[in-house]
């Protein structure tokens, strides 16, 4: 980087650093503004990265779990010893992602790794300005068909922003077909499960499946079927079949953990994340993680002190009350979610659906999720948000009882409401939006 390149990236730095300080002094939510400054003096702001980043720069996308599988991988290398910089707070939109590295920037510094969450639409124009060295694809699912379209559609995004950064090297998921078809010059490294066994009481019910088509335009079949479209796939009419794992493993679901046995050295890991999603989520970072080089003692230490972001299945306290808090946001993410609930267990369900932007505009996807989990539930049911009346009339069609549904707007009153009515041994159990989920965390701070 030139002289006159740093001057101005410094100057963009500044004040984006300056634009942070003032939101914090005055109490105001703002995770992408600085980055809209830094980006509005310096449009390649995002470039510093490649000049700064000694060892690797990793990049995360896909559908569900961009933002667990990225705290995870940047979790290890910081229990590994190594200095990493990562948009932690999940906004993985340009200028958020800007805002991110903005603010944990330390000037004039070097670090070891950048482990970059991005949005599936945006990673095209992220590549526009890294040269990354790793990018790993979660899964794909139908997600906003308001903003994004088919999935066909997000693929092929993903595969241009591949043809950006030839050099990559991309961890794809071998159980979703999805993504076999991307990266075809690139080096590629699968994972996926031979087995998922569920031992948490929870309902052994499948999230929905849609008919996943082969490029042949035959519909596919499957072996093992886990979750939607994820599983052991294969093609009666061609030869598109379920890659062989590089990394391939079994996972047994607890209630409160989940255990992952890697076949490769006959390695165990435990995590405190449950549920089949997160299972595939903790897989992919351990499988970069290795390919790094990062040993599985660091690796286990890193999976028993990782924090969730906030929203993705963080525990937490609120006036001696248990709280889980499950981000959904699409009809797989959601039906997985509903999956882990223990219909049995002492605990109240708050459910608060938003449909601004971020949320996406269409909520029809509620009707496409398996809340008919719910309808053996004991307990009261509060919902809450912009579409409160829309999730309450779901719940009633899938057969859960109109009397035990609670209905309150507004969502201060509803955390209110839920936390008052559950004992000190219960767990208050919420389940919100994107847009809902920042609204609460701006009341429990």
């Amino acid at each position: 980087m030139n002289v006159l390149k740093k001057i101005n990236f410094y100057t963009a730095l500044l004040c984006a650093k300056t634009v942070n300080h003032l939101l914090h002094v005055f109490h105001r939510a703002g995770t992408s503004l600085p980055g809209v400054v830094a980006l509005k003096i310096r449009k390649d702001f995002i470039s510093f990265v490649n000049y700064y980043c000694e060892k690797s720069i990793i990049t995360i996308t896909g559908t569900n779990g961009k933002t667990t599988t990225a705290g995870l991988i940047a979790h290890i290398l910081k229990t590994s010893g190594s200095n990493v910089l990562h948009n932690e707070k999940g906004a993985n939109m340009l200028s958020g992602i800007a805002s991110s590295l903005a603010v944990n920037y330390k000037p004039f510094s070097k670090f070891d790794y950048a482990v970059l969450e991005s949005d599936e639409a945006y990673l095209t124009k992220l590549y526009d300005y890294l040269n990354a060295n790793y990018l790993l694809v979660t899964n794909l699912f139908r997600d906003q068909l308001d903003r994004y379209g088919e999935l066909d559609t997000t693929a092929k995004k993903i595969q241009e922003a591949i043809e950006k950064n030839p050099g990559l090297t991309i961890f794809l998921n071998a159980d979703d077909p999805m993504l076999s078809g991307l990266g075809k010059n690139n080096k590629k490294i699968f994972y996926g499960f031979e087995n998922i066994e569920y031992r948490n009481n929870s309902s052994e019910s499948q999230s929905p499946m849609e008919a996943v088509m082969c490029k042949c335009k035959t519909v596919l079949s499957y072996i093992k079927r886990f979750y939607a479209h994820i599983g052991q796939y294969f093609c009666k009419n061609c030869n598109n079949n379920h890659p062989n794992p590089d990394y391939n493993a079994q996972a047994i679901i607890y209630s409160d953990h989940s255990e992952i046995f890697l076949y490769k050295d006959n390695q165990k890991f435990v995590t405190n994340l449950v549920g089949a999603y997160n299972a595939y989520n903790v897989l992919s970072a351990i499988s970069l993680a290795m390919e790094l080089g990062i040993e599985n003692e660091i690796i286990q230490k890193a999976l028993n002190t990782y924090k969730p972001a906030f929203g993705r299945a963080e525990r937490m306290e609120i006036k001696g009350k248990k709280i889980l808090v499950q981000l959904i946001k699409n009809p797989t993410g959601a039906s997985e979610v509903l999956r882990t609930v223990n219909t049995n267990e002492s605990q109240k369900l708050l459910i608060i659906i938003n449909d601004k932007y971020a949320d996406g505009r269409d909520v029809s996807w509620l009707w496409d999720a398996n809340f008919e989990l719910l309808k053996n539930y004991k307990n009261e049911i509060v919902v809450s948000g912009i579409r409160a009346y829309d999730m309450a009339t779901r719940l009633k069609y899938a057969d859960f009882p109109a009397e035990k549904i609670k209905i309150i707007p507004d969502i201060k009153e509803s955390l209110d409401y839920a936390l008052n009515s559950i004992s000190e041994n219960s767990q208050l159990l919420i389940m919100p939006t994107y847009t809902a989920l920042l609204e609460m965390q701006k009341i429990l701070k």
